[in-house]
């Protein structure tokens, strides 16, 4: 089995997130996904919408930016690409050009992603790991999946995607592990000024701690 540089295979996969304290949130009695941007008009796609529409299965690790992956897994869902053409790009406002997305879960966090990378045909919607509808662990109802990346882009608990004509604003940009614009992992593009090799030692030390208070988080 052949890894992106600086990866190490894990037994499992660890719940990781912004909130590894606390456990996962509560999933809506009717979960959505709120769409915005420079759109005509705006767009809410239910779980029951994105489960009819024609659905991919896709086998692809994950690859965690502190160097553990998570190998073997198989997901199921929509793809993201064929959802931007058929009901995104229809609803474009005259003249406008997107150049990001940004993926917000339940949890409060947010991922901005460049369009490009977004549509790569591997990105899932997904709803299924393994044969199994997600649990709460791992993104449910929904999270995005793109493998080329690294796991922080991979939103989880995925409630609102927002299309800008510009790149946002990113509040974390001056953080000291200030995370890549792209993440992608055969590039290791793990943080934004350092090279990645440089970082890695640093963003191991990490993994005991995660693998803590992911433990502690899913018991609370």
């Amino acid at each position: 089995m052949t890894l992106p540089p600086g990866q190490r295979a894990v037994d499992g996969f660890p719940r990781f997130g912004t909130h590894l304290h606390h456990p996962p949130p509560p999933v809506p009695a009717d979960p959505a996904i709120e769409i915005s941007g420079p759109l005509t008009e705006p767009l809410t796609l239910s779980v029951a919408e994105l489960a009819s529409m024609p659905r991919q299965q896709l086998d692809a690790d994950f690859h965690c930016v502190a160097g553990w992956s998570a190998t073997g897994l198989r997901w199921e869902g929509t793809a993201f690409e064929p959802l931007y053409r058929t009901r995104i790009e229809p609803l474009l406002q005259s003249g406008a050009t997107i150049t990001h997305a940004v993926f917000e879960g339940l949890d409060g966090f947010r991922s901005i992603v460049l369009l490009e990378d977004a549509l790569a045909a591997d990105v899932l919607i997904a709803d299924r790991l393994d044969g199994q509808p997600l649990n709460g662990d791992h993104g449910a109802p929904l999270r995005l999946v793109s493998p080329h990346q690294y796991g922080y882009v991979n939103t989880k608990h995925l409630c609102r995607i927002e299309f800008h004509t510009t790149e946002p604003v990113d509040p974390e940009r001056w953080s000291p592990l200030a995370a890549h614009r792209r993440a992608r992992v055969w590039q290791e593009e793990r943080h934004r000024y350092l090279p990645g090799r440089f970082v890695r030692p640093l963003y191991r030390t990490l993994i005991g701690p995660i693998r803590a208070l992911s433990a502690r988080g899913s018991r609370e």
